[in-house]
Order: structure tokens, then sequence, then C-alpha cells
């Protein structure tokens, strides 16, 4: 089951992710988690200690490793390959925490369009193997738009979830995701809804949504405020938070096995 998280930035997807991650790794799920936002905040929201992820480099950022694995040169405009190996990347380089293997992948920065260098080549060589070699469950926190996908990717995602909150921007992002989404041949794009407060705003999240599908509208929830505050995971201090990623993590793993019916949204 390989799952990508996408959204306007600021709109919770890290908490999202992390809340599933948790969730399904409680109910006994195999779960790779890959940060692939340049943000970097999954590590914080699965609970691992700032300690451990002090250290750690995202693996766009090894252009040492980049060069050995794609043969390229130091100087610019080197040929190098395109097919790098990475079997050995993820366990190697992931922080594991509460049955979690965490990779941070990160982006690579692009001076312009279209840009292809060693890091970017290694960096989509991975995703490209995580999706389509690995048994566990992924879960992606991507930043906001697809560009990590591309040709013997894009038919591995099972299913595109884009967050969004009760607003015209998060909105106006999410169908600027769906339509690159569908070019690109993602066929299932589903939608959660975060930090609704109330009818106003649930009948806002209806009516924006449209014909998209929306698995749950999720709650401003001062429990996960709080734990932002304290720089803590609101998985490891709220029973409330985490009854609710049950829920969530169930309603996600049913729409992507294709269950029949449609559920209710968490509350």
């Amino acid at each position: 089951m390989k799952i990508a998280v996408t959204g306007k930035g600021g709109v919770g997807k890290s908490t999202i992710v992390g809340m599933l991650a948790r969730a399904m790794a409680d109910d006994g799920w195999k779960i790779m988690a890959i940060d692939a936002d340049p943000d970097a905040n999954l590590g914080s929201a699965i609970g691992v200690a700032p300690t451990r992820l002090a250290d750690v480099v995202p693996i766009s950022r090894m252009k040492d490793l980049a060069r050995e694995r794609t043969g390229a040169a130091e100087t610019a405009g080197s040929h190098f390959i395109l097919n790098p190996r990475v079997s050995d990347i993820p366990d190697e380089l992931c922080v594991e925490h509460a049955g979690i293997k965490l990779l941070l992948m990160g982006t690579v920065d692009h001076a312009g369009g279209g840009c292809v260098c060693p890091e970017h080549t290694l960096v989509r060589a991975l995703l490209r193997h995580v999706l389509t070699r690995r048994q566990e469950c992924v879960l992606i926190d991507m930043e906001a738009g697809v560009e990590h996908f591309g040709r013997g990717t894009v038919e591995a995602v099972d299913l595109l979830v884009i967050v969004v909150e009760p607003g015209e921007r998060s909105f106006q992002t999410a169908r600027q995701i769906e339509k690159l989404a569908r070019e690109l041949g993602i066929a299932r794009i589903a939608l959660i809804a975060n930090k609704v407060d109330g009818a106003a705003d649930q009948t806002f999240v209806r009516a924006e949504a449209g014909d998209l599908d929306l698995l749950a509208m999720l709650p401003a929830d001062p429990d996960v405020r709080a734990s932002d505050r304290a720089g803590r995971c609101c998985y490891d201090l709220s029973e409330g938070v985490r009854a609710r990623a049950r829920q969530l993590a169930e309603i996600v793993v049913k729409r992507v096995l294709d269950e029949p019916g449609r559920l209710s949204c968490a509350s």
C-alpha cells in the first residue's frame, strides 16, 4: 500500500502522516514513512526525539553519495547514470521509531525548470525503488505538489491524499495539485480536511470539495496545538488524538482496498 500526502504549506500534512503512521504501526502494519517536504517535520510528528534527528541529513543533500552512486564527476556538465543502485539506502539510512522506518529524503533545489543533477537522479531513483520494490506500507509526506513523481512511479501510488483547511487559498492549491496529478496519471485522489471548526467550516469544505472524495474532516484540536507548542508528538500526548488517528487510518485503508460503501467523516 503506497499513499502520498500533499497540500498547501501549514495545513497539517506532517501531523496527519504522523498520525497515520503511528496508528497503522500500532495495528501491525510495517511502515516506511518518507519525509519529502523541505520543512522536514515528519520525524517530530512521528515522535522521534530531536536529539536523534539533529544529525540526520536528508538524502537530497548527500552530494557525495549522489556522485558515488551515479558516477558523476565534481565538474558541472559531467555524464552520470540515471538508474543508480539504491536498494540498500532505505534500511541503512532510516531512523526507526515505534515500529516505523523514517527516511528523510528531502527535495532538490533547482535554479531552473527541467534541471537534472546527481542528487535529483538519486532521489527519483530512491522514490521509484521504495514505491515499486519495497513491501512495507509506504506513507510519503510531500511538499505542495507532485514534482517527485515521474515515469515508473505514478502507477505505484495507490492513493494521493490532498490535505486542505477551510480557506480558499488552501483549495486553490488543492485544485492545482489535482490537475497536475490527473495529468501525470494518478487515478485515485482524495481530500482530508483539517482544522475544521464548526458547522460553517464543514459547509465550506463540502461545497469546495465538490466531486472529490472527502475522506474525513478533522477538527481544530487544542491537543494538537498544545503538543506543537511543546515540540512533542500529539499521538503520544492525547488519547483523543490516538482514537482519531485509528479511525482515520481505518478510513484510508478501506478506501485503498476499495471496500464498498462510503464511510462517515472522523469527528
